[in-house]
């Protein structure tokens, strides 16, 4: 980060770093302004309060996923290759986190820290419908008499893809992200 980069974007992303790789309740707003090499003043005048910033962080989160997606979909041509775009969404957008020592979803980590109620959960319970919900619609297209079947199998890719993102996280890596998209493929197989 440069001097000329505005204050908020330098507080955002030195949150996103040390969001994603202390969490976000060992994270102080000292450590916040001093990574961004700002004044604590700049914080607040961009942010309310810390849950303010952990909110815009959340929502950050949230889109660059859907960036990553979209840019994974621009290749898709099939409904099949959609829904792996998905998949392969969740492995681009860990990779953004390597540098800072990969945990797996940051959404979900920081959502684990944050009480019941609170609005950044809420955000994480929108990126998750927001899967299921594509997947929903890919298997739809594949097979649009399918009927109570796509639920059930929009929910287990679902599944599939989240866990697989906490093994990950476990892990350090992406190599059960990888492996829950082989076994995508041959749910997809026995699905069309």
């Amino acid at each position: 980060m440069t001097e000329r980069t505005p204050a908020k974007e330098r507080l955002l992303n030195a949150a996103a770093e040390l969001f994603y790789r202390e969490g976000v309740g060992a994270t102080g707003i000292d450590a916040i302004t001093a990574h961004a090499g700002v004044a604590k003043m700049s914080l607040y005048n961009n942010f309310s309060s810390k849950a303010d910033l952990v909110n815009a962080y959340m929502q950050r989160r949230l889109d660059e996923w859907r960036d990553v997606y979209r840019e994974r979909l621009r290749n898709a041509t099939t409904a099949q290759e959609r829904i792996l775009a998905v998949f392969d969404s969740y492995v681009d957008h860990a990779a953004l986190a390597y540098e800072w020592g990969f945990r797996g979803c940051g959404l979900l980590n920081a959502a684990a820290e944050l009480p019941v109620g609170d609005p950044g959960r809420a955000v994480v319970a929108v990126q998750k419908e927001e899967v299921e919900r594509l997947f929903k619609e890919h298997l739809l297209e594949m097979q649009p008499e399918a009927g109570v079947s796509i639920d059930e199998t929009a929910q287990h890719l679902s599944f599939l893809l989240e866990g697989a993102m906490s093994r990950a996280g476990l892990d350090g890596h992406d190599a059960r992200l990888k492996t829950a998209r082989k076994i995508a493929i041959s749910i997809l197989e026995r699905f069309s």
